[in-house]
């Protein structure tokens, strides 16, 4: 009876053994199948493509036909100026002998010598501004001497009919009789503006020096 008994005992232990090794060798080929699906899976799934993070940047909007135009206008009155530093408006004339002409301002014949401007203008703007600005402050001033009544609204009628966009134009206010105002002129790197006083007749633009880069802020007015 010991015999049998240790006879079947031997009998059934290897026969479980198999068992047990092909359940854990199925459990392990289902867990690399589980993971390479899960792999695969992910690889497969859609993300977010490199191209489209780089398609999300914004590009600069085109400029309007108003804009345009208003860029050529800009580069028409700076045509055929010259670039590079300015030298200066001319100074007091000199008679044949080499001394200075009086001036009609008894304020200017009283100094000694001539005085060198340390800001606005004369310092700060280039060649190619300072003759542009006087072609602008020729047509500006031309078609504002005809306003017998010069609102706001006729001031801005007349520079938009010239070619300057709203977008140029700032400060634009009526003072008394006076309507005055801003055009940034701005360019290729420039800082010209000019500052305008409507009143008939009585018209006046000016040069004026604006912001380097930036959004245009106004000058201090001369008056």
């Amino acid at each position: 009876m010991r015999s049998t008994s240790s006879l079947a005992s031997t009998v059934v232990r290897p026969s479980r053994r198999p068992g047990i090794t092909l359940a854990v060798t199925a459990l392990a080929a289902l867990a690399l199948a589980s993971c390479g699906t899960r792999q695969s899976g992910a690889a497969a799934a859609p993300g977010k493509p490199a191209d489209a993070v780089g398609a999300r940047h914004t590009e600069a909007p085109a400029a309007s036909p108003r804009q345009a135009a208003f860029a050529a206008l800009l580069d028409e009155m700076a045509r055929g100026c010259p670039t590079g530093p300015l030298s200066g408006p001319p100074g007091p004339a000199e008679a044949p002998g080499g001394e200075t002409l009086p001036s009609d301002d008894p304020a200017t014949d009283a100094l000694e010598g001539p005085v060198t401007p340390t800001a606005g203008p004369e310092v700060e703007l280039d060649s190619r501004d300072w003759c542009a600005s006087n072609h602008h402050e020729e047509r500006i001033a031309q078609g504002l001497w005809e306003l017998r009544n010069p609102t706001p609204a006729e001031v801005r009628k007349v520079l938009n009919d010239l070619g300057y966009i709203d977008e140029s134009i700032h400060d634009l206010k009526r003072s008394g009789a006076t309507t005055r105002f801003f055009v940034d002129l701005r360019s290729r790197g420039g800082r010209l503006c000019v500052e305008g006083s409507a009143a008939g007749e009585e018209t006046v633009v000016e040069k004026c020096v604006a912001p380097e880069t930036g959004p245009f802020v106004p000058p201090a007015r001369k008056g």
